[in-house]
């Protein structure tokens, strides 16, 4: 049963992270930009839930491409001898526009890592649909330095709200009280840092901090402590590692959201095996 649970989780974070790659390419645009409607090459994104679900390859571009291949290998207008080198067919559903291995591969990750933690305690169930809006924010973070306000402030009620039907189920291990009060303790440290460093700290950061403050919270203030503080090591170890490799100085800046995200999702670890 228990390795049962772990495997499901497992298949449930690959699947969906397969989502991931084409909701972070749309969202990678700049603050003022709402999100892209169009691949590379100007096809429109298309399929369900409005063009957001797919895959990191467009099929307009396949479509064009494989037109393009059979008429360079049969050489009817060019000009081309039988002997000339054919052209290498397209891939299969046409070139990427966004890595489609990483976000599966990292959410499945995660998502049997809580389970193993977390076991059948109705809060896992929390922590595995909140996986993959935390896999797309931390991508989107790493690609553009941003977290677009359409994905931290639902998830920050989202959290609150799915916490707090978990709490009225048996055997859960948290407190919503205590998430609660967390997610604003969270959310007020980090808005502080903002107001006295803006430069150093984005204001994205904040809101992504209410929605990890409510999951570490669930456990109890001494998670809350361990995560946050996770992830400013975290942070700190990449940009030492930067400037020792000479890739980065001390005034260049570093997306934090995936190591927000990190250090939460260790403290979610430890605080499922002390529940």
């Amino acid at each position: 049963m228990y390795a049962t649970l772990i495997a499901v989780a497992a298949l449930w974070g690959a699947a969906t992270g397969l989502l991931v790659p084409r909701a972070a390419y749309r969202f990678s645009v700049e603050p003022e930009d709402a999100w892209r409607d169009a691949c590379p090459a100007g096809h429109a994104l298309t399929g369900p839930g409005r063009g957001w679900l797919g895959s990191a390859r467009c099929t307009a571009c396949a479509t064009a491409g494989a037109t393009v291949a059979v008429h360079t290998e049969t050489g009817p207008d060019t000009g081309e001898t039988p002997d000339a080198p054919r052209a290498a067919p397209w891939r299969r559903g046409g070139p990427r526009y966004a890595p489609g291995l990483l976000a599966p591969v990292v959410s499945a990750l995660g998502c049997a890592a809580v389970a193993a933690t977390s076991g059948a305690r109705p809060e896992l169930a929390v922590w595995l649909l909140l996986a993959p809006v935390a896999v797309l924010l931390a991508a989107i973070d790493r690609r553009v330095h941003r977290l677009p306000d359409e994905l931290t402030l639902p998830a920050a009620g989202a959290a609150a709200a799915l916490l707090g039907v978990a709490a009225l189920l048996p055997e859960h291990g948290g407190s919503w009280l205590s998430a609660l009060l967390g997610g604003t303790g969270l959310g007020v440290f980090y808005l502080l840092l903002f107001l006295v460093n803006p430069n150093g700290m984005g204001f994205g950061d904040v809101k992504l901090a209410l929605s990890l403050g409510v999951v570490l919270g669930w456990y109890g203030w001494a998670v809350v402590f361990a995560g946050g503080f996770a992830g400013f090591l975290f942070g700190a170890v990449y940009g030492l590692a930067l400037m020792i490799l000479r890739r980065a100085g001390r005034r260049t800046g570093i997306p934090f959201g995936p190591f927000m995200i990190a250090g939460a999702l260790l403290g979610v670890l430890l605080g499922g095996l002390a529940a």
